[in-house]
């Protein structure tokens, strides 16, 4: 791109341009197993049966499903890979590929390697900010659901959401 300036000599700019570039990615598992394409989810149980699976990991996995509606999973998104017992989040990268992704709504999940689901401090934290980015931005927050041993916990159901 050229651009003249005020004194008439030519100056060039170099900009980056963004693309969304949308990959289909085959999975070679028996993913419907736990993930059967086109399931409504409605309630937290399924999701904890869904996520289960979560458990086997030593790391804490934050996850992000984007929604189509009637709530339908649209695309999954592993926002971040943690620790044993925390994992990084911002509201900045749940938000940008569920935008990307034209989600009406999304619901977040991890798991605690530990077993307990009783949410953290920041736990109870992050979902309060990342309720807020939703309201903005118009991609509501549907639930949390942390994924535990033989248990776990809604954020919906405990009245925290």
């Amino acid at each position: 791109m050229t651009i003249k300036t005020l004194l008439g000599d030519d100056t060039t700019i170099t900009f980056r341009k963004i693309k969304a570039v949308f990959e289909p990615v085959t999975v070679h598992e028996d993913v419907t197993r736990y993930l059967p394409p086109d399931t409504r989810y409605t309630a937290p149980i399924q999701l904890f049966q869904a996520f289960q699976y979560l458990m086997a990991e030593t790391k804490e996995y934050f996850i992000c499903l984007h929604l189509y509606g009637k709530n339908r999973v649209n695309c999954l998104d592993v926002v971040s890979i943690g620790s044993l017992n925390q994992s990084i989040v911002h509201p900045r990268e749940v938000f940008k590929t569920a935008l990307l992704s034209s989600a009406a709504a999304v619901i977040l999940i991890h798991q605690h390697p530990t077993g307990d689901p009783t949410p953290s401090r920041e736990d109870i934290e992050i979902t309060r900010r990342l309720k807020e980015a939703g309201e903005l931005l118009g991609v509501k927050v549907l639930d949390h659901v942390i994924i535990g041993k033989d248990d776990y916990c809604s954020f919906v159901e405990k009245g925290l959401l």
